[in-house]
């Protein structure tokens, strides 16, 4: 005689570990490694769902699981409302390779009335997913991706040559808000490159030009403006909150001043730079392994050989090829994935249309990144790098 449904579901009850709703709420507690897989559908998610779950309708689970869950020895415990779809998801992981899967009974009925923690998640609106689209479609993106660069915060160091590329495709991108740090007013040499700033924003500050620009490209996220020069006094109040950092500044002073700040609030910093026909970019990102920009530069280089654009000029499309850069780095960090330029430096040269990549190693004796003990304080950056601006 055919199995029915139900025989089908007793058979798998015996057969799928089960872990009930308050030992897996002991193992969040406790601090365990736990990945949860939420299987049910958009709808139900929408009334509520496990902080940091993975969401994976039972529908599309064995076409999606395998891009979005690589590691098949990862701790799953796979939820649905009640505890019937997640049994049969937990069957089809494991006969797909997954080890350490078990079915929450349940489910997240129970989890709710249980008194557990539950989160509200956002919901993209049609107009999102019309705009997004194209991102939905990736599967290192999704739903779940683009919710997290629209909840996402980013820093721009500067509105200039580097920062106007980067914002465009960070905002394009759904980056959720972005701030926006110059104190600087658009002049006529600017807009070879500047390419948030038009003829019309001579002699506006950039902070304002840009914020126009950028919210009528994409009104859904928001721009905190900071017309304001960086400083010692005020840098951890404009950092304070943000995911990342952008580093679009064109002088040593500020570059330092940023490396400190970051490394002092743990905030991945993007770096860029240009110079005439070549530019650079990397991560810094200390809090995981990597080096600080005092690893790199201990100290400045002479005034004579670090030049500015104003003294030596800068083709003008060059930061727009690192700007993109940084904002796809910026983007990767949000997402978590691929391989950041944490420890390495991509170099361009424009004039041979070649990338070259670099190893950089943290300095086991600078005194900012290299130890866990206390933090040095901020300096008087303008006199540390002599001549600089």
């Amino acid at each position: 005689m055919a199995e029915t449904f139900t025989d089908l579901l007793d058979r798998l009850k015996k057969d799928i570990p089960a872990v009930s709703v308050d030992q897996a709420a002991r193992e969040v507690a406790n601090g365990n490694p736990v990945t949860f897989l939420d299987v049910r559908e958009t709808d139900e998610r929408q009334q509520g769902c496990i902080a940091e779950a993975v969401h994976l309708p039972r529908g599309f689970l064995e076409l999606k699981v395998e891009s979005i869950i690589k590691d098949r020895t990862v701790n799953l415990i796979v939820y649905c409302a009640s505890g019937t779809r997640s049994v049969l998801a937990a069957s089809s992981l494991l006969q797909m390779g997954y080890t350490r899967v078990r079915s929450m009974s349940g489910g997240f009925n129970h989890w709710k009335e249980s008194g557990n923690p539950v989160k509200i998640p956002m919901v993209l609106s049609t107009e999102q997913r019309k705009r997004y689209d194209r991102h939905l479609r990736i599967p290192e993106v999704g739903e779940q991706g683009q919710i997290k660069l629209l909840e996402s915060q980013v820093l721009l160091i500067g509105a200039g040559g580097l920062g106007s590329p980067s914002a465009y495709y960070l905002a394009a991108a759904g980056i959720g808000k972005l701030g926006i740090v110059d104190f600087d007013k658009v002049e006529a040499s600017n807009l070879q490159r500047q390419i948030l700033h038009r003829a019309d924003s001579v002699g506006e500050a950039k902070v304002k030009s840009a914020c126009k620009t950028l919210t009528e490209f994409n009104p859904g996220i928001s721009i905190e403006a900071f017309e304001e020069r960086l400083t010692p006094e005020n840098v951890e109040r404009i950092m304070t909150g943000y995911d990342v950092v952008v580093d679009g500044s064109d002088n040593f002073p500020t570059r330092y001043l940023i490396n400190d700040a970051c490394l002092r609030l743990k905030i991945p910093c993007v770096h860029g730079s240009v110079f005439r026909f070549e530019g650079q970019v990397s991560v810094l990102d200390p809090a995981r392994g990597g080096p600080c920009y005092r690893c790199m530069h201990a100290e400045p280089p002479p005034p004579e050989l670090a030049p500015s654009c104003a003294d030596a000029g800068v083709l003008g499309v060059l930061p727009g090829v690192i700007g993109l850069l940084q904002a796809v780095e910026a983007i990767k960090i949000v997402l978590d994935k691929g391989e950041s330029l944490i420890g390495r430096l991509l170099q361009y040269d424009a004039m041979e249309c070649k990338f070259r990549e670099f190893q950089l190693h943290k300095d086991p004796t600078c005194r900012y990144c290299s130890t866990e003990g206390e933090f040095p304080g901020y300096m008087e950056y303008q006199q540390f790098c002599g001549d600089h601006n």
